[in-house]
C-alpha cells in the first residue's frame, strides 16, 4: 500500500533491455538524489526484506548507498528492536524503492535528463 502523495521511484537498476547502460542510469540517479540531499527531503525506503524506514536524506553515493537521520520503522510492532536507532545506512543493493514525496519531484526534469542520457548513449 502506497502512502497518499508519495511517489515510488523502481530500482536504479535498468533491465539489459533498456537503451541506458547502468552506470549511466546509476549516474542520473545519482545525480538525482544529490539534489534531495541538499534540500533535506524526508523519504520512506522500502527494503528487499520488506523493511520500510523513513528518514531525512543525508547522504547518497555512487553506488547509490543511502544515509537517513532521524529514522523510524513504519511497523515499530514488526520490529521493535530498531525503534532506538536514529540514523542508519543502507545499502544500495538492499533497495527495493525509494518512495519520495511528489512535490520533490520535478518529472519534466528528470524525464529530460533520461532522455539526453538515451540520446547519449545511442549515439545520437
Amino acid at each position: 500500500a502506497q502512502a497518499a502523495g508519495l511517489q515510488a521511484l523502481p530500482s536504479p537498476h535498468p533491465p539489459p533491455s533498456q537503451p541506458l547502460s547502468r552506470a549511466l542510469a546509476a549516474m542520473l540517479f545519482f545525480s538525482f538524489f544529490r539534489t534531495l540531499v541538499d534540500r533535506n527531503v524526508q523519504v520512506t525506503v522500502e527494503l528487499k526484506n520488506d523493511l520500510c524506514i523513513t528518514g531525512t536524506l543525508q547522504s547518497a553515493d555512487q553506488f547509490l548507498n543511502l544515509k537517513l537521520a532521524n529514522v523510524s520503522v513504519n511497523d515499530p510492532d514488526r520490529y521493535p528492536h530498531l525503534l532506538s536507532v536514529k540514523n542508519c545506512f543502507i545499502r544500495g543493493s538492499v533497495v527495493r524503492y525509494v518512495h519520495l514525496p511528489a512535490h520533490e519531484v520535478d518529472t519534466d526534469l528528470l524525464q529530460d535528463g533520461c532522455r539526453r542520457e538515451a540520446k547519449q548513449v545511442s549515439g545520437k
